[in-house]
């Protein structure tokens, strides 16, 4: 059974930085999976934010030149670096395993299984 566990949320004022891990236990072997981050704030429709697949990355505009997505394929983990805080980032983040084949399109209904989510909080 794949499990994907969230960590690193937490509230910081507006200009700060993060770093969300998801770490994936179970089924095949991590390298196989695409991996993607999700957040949704209240009353929104969740949003795609970054993915990466195989050396390849993709990034929703509002967070590129601020996020970075990576994976570190030994110890199972993606990761999403987040800087220059803003909060509209405020949202609670999500990662899954998403379709390789569609990765760059960040769709929800790409995704195959979800971690529980970490909550970010962006103070002004």
């Amino acid at each position: 059974q794949v499990q994907l566990v969230e960590s690193g949320g937490g509230s910081v004022q507006a200009g700060g930085n993060l770093t969300l891990s998801c770490k994936i236990s179970g089924g095949y072997s991590y390298i196989n999976y695409c991996m993607a981050w999700f957040r949704q704030a209240p009353e929104k429709e969740r949003e795609g934010v970054a993915a990466v697949g195989d050396g390849s990355t993709f990034y929703v505009d509002s967070v590129k030149g601020r996020f970075t997505i990576s994976r570190d394929n030994g110890k199972n983990t993606a990761y999403l670096q987040m800087n220059s805080l803003k909060p509209e980032d405020t949202a609670m983040y999500f990662c899954g395993t998403i379709s390789c084949v569609r990765i760059k399109w960040l769709l929800p209904d790409d995704v195959s299984r979800w971690g529980q989510g970490t909550q970010v909080t962006v103070s002004s």
